[in-house]
């Protein structure tokens, strides 16, 4: 029997609307994964989005002008929800926590739809482009973690506005605010990126160069040489780890150059078995998948400024790695 509350089967073609419904799943996933940082969660969050539509009787959902629209302000509230609930739970996780690594990062930017108009006020908010985070910036993990540290209202407003570029009108919508109330939550939420992300820091972002660097990084670390992993990292760089308590990882971030260098040797050298590094695209920047026995053991994504490596996050949480498991 087909599961009414799964959109992901093929459409009706006879029926505009749920074919119109049915194509709003990937731009759902683009939004709900950004606002929540979980892969998981926010598969969770489409499917409850998807089940409220399909709980209502054909006439309401006929009533509705603009289903993307109804969608993604349900989508947005069932996301707060569980921003609100998460901030406990983090509270409560074994060591660190860092938002769930995805694969590639192409297939998450493309098919994103446009806003939609919301009445009067929607399309108005333009801000500077300069103002703006781009897509490609918001999937990658310094921005995420960055996200971690927001409210879940800030959060929830700069993705809108900032990201998939909605009104603050239709921000309002979604988290119960006024628009000039909601301007303001976007306009603290830079504040805060700009605080932890210098401007130079996205500014000068290369990807062949930091593919270059992640791969001598690589080499640095197969071969054991803590004098050229140093040599790659920035003086102030750090190093943390997401375990979950379900695998080995160190429980709190590592400070500096030398102290990364040596601790990743270290973790290198007593590895039971064989460990493969494999260059892999993490969030759409050049990162590492460790591989042992075949089965992806840590996913490695990395941050770069000044040609030095100056972030390095390695989630190990096996709940975490899912996406990851063909490697």
């Amino acid at each position: 029997m087909t599961d009414p509350t799964d959109p992901t089967g093929p459409a009706d073609a006879t029926d505009p609307v749920l074919d119109a419904v049915v194509r709003e799943r990937r731009h759902l996933l683009n939004l709900a994964y950004r606002l929540l940082g979980s892969l998981a969660e926010a598969e969770d969050a489409v499917q409850e989005t998807y089940a409220r539509w399909y709980a209502m009787s054909r006439e309401q959902q006929e009533a509705i002008e603009s289903p993307g629209a109804w969608l993604t302000r349900v989508a947005s509230r069932v996301c707060l929800d569980v921003l609100g609930s998460a901030r406990a739970r983090r509270e409560r996780y074994v060591g660190e926590w860092i938002p769930e690594p995805v694969p590639g990062g192409t297939e998450w930017l493309a098919g994103v739809a446009a806003p939609r108009a919301a009445g009067p006020g929607a399309g108005g908010d333009a801000a500077d482009p300069a103002e703006r985070v781009t897509l490609d910036e918001s999937v990658s993990m310094a921005f995420l973690v960055v996200l971690e540290e927001m409210t879940p209202a800030q959060r929830v407003a700069l993705i809108l506005h900032d990201v998939f570029a909605y009104s603050f009108t239709e921000v309002a919508a979604v988290t119960g605010r006024t628009p000039a109330a909601c301007r303001e939550l976007a306009s603290a939420a830079r504040r805060r990126l700009r605080q932890a992300r210098p401007a130079s820091a996205e500014a000068g972002f290369y990807p062949a160069a930091q593919a270059a660097l992640v791969r001598d990084f690589k080499q640095a670390w197969q071969a054991h040489d803590v004098k050229a992993l140093v040599a790659l990292l920035d003086p102030a760089a750090v190093f943390t780890a997401d375990g979950g308590g379900l695998a080995p990882a160190a429980l709190h971030p590592i400070h500096g150059a030398a102290e990364i260098a040596r601790f990743v040797v270290e973790v290198s050298q007593h590895q039971r078995r064989t460990a493969t590094l494999v260059e892999r695209l993490v969030n759409g920047r050049p990162g590492l998948l460790v591989r042992i026995g075949g089965e992806t053991a840590a996913v490695y994504a990395f941050d770069v400024a000044e040609d030095r490596i100056t972030r390095i996050w390695a989630v190990r949480n096996p709940l975490k790695l899912r996406a990851w498991a063909q490697g």
